[in-house]
């Protein structure tokens, strides 16, 4: 704590170190100044980004519409900030009276004055970097919440910290997870009427979900809800979550969930509904993903993949609506939600709107979690259609994969990540980064739990013969890949269907920001930052990042003029999963890009870089070895070394020398960097298998290459 705080009050001091600093006191005003009556009023205050979704609606339109479809081509860089990590950008800004506060990967904080980009102070929570290991979805953070001259920020390794907004002297540190155990923050924290909340991450890895309140000024617990229940013989938590669980909650579970934690962590979407004061809470998916492993296939494992409703005062249980009971495919409901009103049977009626990973869009009556409407907004093969009587999704039972493989659509990817969608009530559209993302799932028969390391209880296949076209492993593999794709989507929430929708090759697209202008913002991971019209989609206006964008942009004003913000870096859980032709060697820094209409400001570009060749060897391995390789390098390695934010395993010079690979594998030399030692989970000599496949494979797709 003390470095920390050093840290900041040198870099006040030492302006070689900040970049032209500016003093907060220039800023002429209380800085940080977010309060419950400027949270309620904030649609009337389009200058600033008070909070995530910039009002507690989270619907992330602006109305300002000095910037708009007829002049949106001159639109010109103001100003950029480099970050110092490349790793995944995914953060929203939040943009107080002329002051933006900040936080990149790695959990840093910056605050800026929002005109210039000049800093005002930086912060650096020093996490482990040993911890990214835990970090199902690459170190990423989205972003921090100010309230009354505080700001608040999630960190990696489980704590929650307040910040001074005038100098970002740290406050108060407080852990908010066990941390002996693999949990992750990676959400942004929001804040109601005194009390910061915030969830967690972990599921895959094995943890039981929860959110907690904090009091704002000590950092003090007032409430924490549980999302699963605990071993039973271990009795009630002393938690709000207590209640609701010995009623009827606890009795949807079977097995012995708990000794994976369970899930249903709360890693991304919390709204505070102030018309109703309740707060909407979107809880993620089991663990392990698979029902059969998980609660021997009984049971609606509740709230799982659930919209959660809670006193925000006591986080006393309000009302669920669940999306899949018995949820089987990392089908979370953590994906934005939305505030609005809707005529129903022609009743002015307030809903919650999500667009989650499952492929339906849902309505739902924020007064008692009623279903309102439910359609798909994407493809999908898992359910015939959502029951209106019961709200309960009428399944396809192939697609539970409990007898034989299925290729199921969505994947776990979802239809709909984390990437924020925007809705304007402009044009009454919702506009959501879809996704395509077949996979083929079968039951891990052989299932071995790994403590601390991905649970899923699935095996992920190259489809079977007779389940996709292709006479071989290669054409089904290509199916697939041609089958994947990603939208950006304009759909019509009372419709319920879509008005207009632009398609890519690839499926994972950025975070949308729509405007009074009459636009819609998107960065795509080719680095562009586009502008497109709100009614039709026609594209605008489009801008080279060179850095992946995976974030969603926002729109504030500083003393008349209009400015677009947008966080760059790639990265994420598709960042670390999966290779691009535009994304073949190591992303560079993330960046902060900044524009208003005739801005005149540059950057440097990156110079070319071709990507590292192949590792190649002279050894030869037996096809025993390639085959104990293959599984652990499907078991252990492709989450995180299969796209390009993590050293390409295929092209590093490490595979060739048995001996660094040892050392880095088993020994642990890079734990600083978040390359864990993996001797808790195999043998040396199993490690060596998997250099021996990397190696094979390696030579595999070089070949491939010469021949194209």
């Amino acid at each position: 704590m003390i470095a920390r705080k050093l840290l900041v009050l040198a870099g006040l001091a030492a302006t070689s170190l900040l970049a032209a600093c500016t003093d907060a006191s220039d800023m002429g005003h209380d800085m940080g100044n977010v309060t419950q009556e400027r949270l309620l009023a904030a649609d009337d205050d389009p200058d600033n980004w008070l909070s995530h979704g910039r009002t507690w609606n989270e619907d992330r339109f602006s109305p300002l519409d000095q910037i708009n479809a007829e002049n949106v081509d001159r639109l010109g860089l103001a100003y950029t900030v480099e970050f110092d990590t490349n790793r995944g950008q995914e953060a929203t800004p939040i943009v107080v009276d002329g002051v933006m506060y900040v936080s990149t990967a790695w959990d840093k904080v910056l605050a800026l004055n929002a005109a210039t980009g000049e800093v005002l102070w930086r912060y650096d929570a020093e996490v482990d970097g040993a911890h990214g290991a835990y970090a199902c979805c690459d170190v990423v953070n989205r972003g921090v919440a100010v309230w009354e001259g505080k700001v608040f920020i999630g960190t990696l390794d489980g704590r929650l910290i307040a910040l001074d907004a005038a100098t970002g002297e740290e406050l108060w540190d407080v852990v908010t997870v066990d941390q002996s155990q693999p949990y992750t923050i990676t959400g942004a924290p929001r804040v109601v009427r005194d009390k910061v909340i915030i969830g967690n991450s972990g599921a895959e890895l094995g943890v039981r979900g929860y959110v907690s309140a904090y009091d704002t000024d000590s950092g003090d617990l007032v409430w924490r809800f549980y999302t699963v229940p605990g071993n039973p013989a271990d009795g009630p938590d002393g938690a709000a979550s207590d209640a609701v669980f010995a009623q009827f909650a606890g009795d949807t579970w079977h097995g012995q969930w708990w000794e994976l934690g369970g899930g249903g962590t709360v890693w991304d979407s919390i709204v505070y509904d102030a018309e109703l004061d309740q707060l909407l809470v979107g809880v993620g998916n089991g663990s392990p993903w698979n029902y059969r492993v998980r609660s021997n296939g009984q049971g609606d494992n509740l709230f799982l993949t659930s919209i959660l409703a809670l006193d925000p005062d006591t986080g006393a249980y309000k009302w669920h609506y669940q999306e899949n009971p018995g949820e089987t495919w990392d089908y979370t409901a953590t994906q934005q939600m939305t505030l609005t009103h809707m005529q129903v049977h022609g009743e002015d009626v307030p809903v919650v709107m999500q667009a989650p990973k499952n492929g339906f869009f849902y309505i739902v009556d924020r007064r008692d979690g009623s279903l309102v409407s439910a359609e798909p907004y994407a493809r999908q093969n898992w359910a015939e259609r959502i029951d209106m009587e019961t709200g309960r999704p009428v399944e396809l039972p192939a697609a539970r994969f409990a007898h034989a493989p299925y290729l199921v659509t969505p994947s776990g990817l979802g239809a709909h990540a984390f990437h924020p969608m925007s809705y304007s009530p402009q044009t009454g559209l919702v506009y959501i980064p879809a996704m395509q993302t077949p996979s083929a799932y079968e039951d891990n028969a052989g299932y071995t739990r790994h403590i601390g390391r991905w649970n899923t209880g699935v095996n992920f296949l190259t489809p079977p013969a007779g389940l996709v076209p292709g006479d071989t492993p290669e054409a089904r593999r290509a199916y697939v890949t041609a089958n994947t794709k990603g939208y950006l989507l304009a759909w019509d929430p009372v419709a319920q269907q879509a008005r207009w929708s632009i398609e890519r090759d690839w499926p994972w697209n950025g975070g949308t920001l729509a405007t009074g202008g009459n636009l819609v913002f998107q960065g795509l991971p080719d680095g562009t930052f586009n502008a497109y019209n709100a009614e039709d989609g026609t594209p605008l206006w489009s801008f080279q990042t060179e850095r992946g964008i995976v974030a969603g942009g926002i729109s504030y004003a500083v003393d008349g003029v209009q400015y677009v913000a947008i966080m760059a870096g790639y990265g994420g859980s598709m960042g670390m999963a999966s290779q691009s032709d535009w994304m073949r060697r190591p992303p560079p820094n993330g960046m902060l890009f900044v524009f208003r209409l005739d801005g005149d400001a540059s950057y440097t570009p990156l110079p070319p870089q071709e990507p590292a060749p192949y590792a190649s060897t002279d050894e030869t391995f037996d096809a025993a070895t390639l085959a104990t390789g293959q599984a652990n390098w499907f078991a252990f390695c492709t989450i995180c070394h299969n796209g390009p934010v993590n050293p390409n395993l295929l092209r590093s010079p490490v595979a060739t020398d048995a001996n660094a690979w040892k050392a880095v594998v088993i020994d642990g030399i890079l734990a600083d960097r978040g390359m864990i030692s993996f001797a808790p989970w195999m043998s040396a000599g199993d490690a060596e298998a998997i250099r021996a496949y990397v190696l094979s494979e390696a030579a595999r797709r070089a070949a491939e290459e010469e021949r194209e």
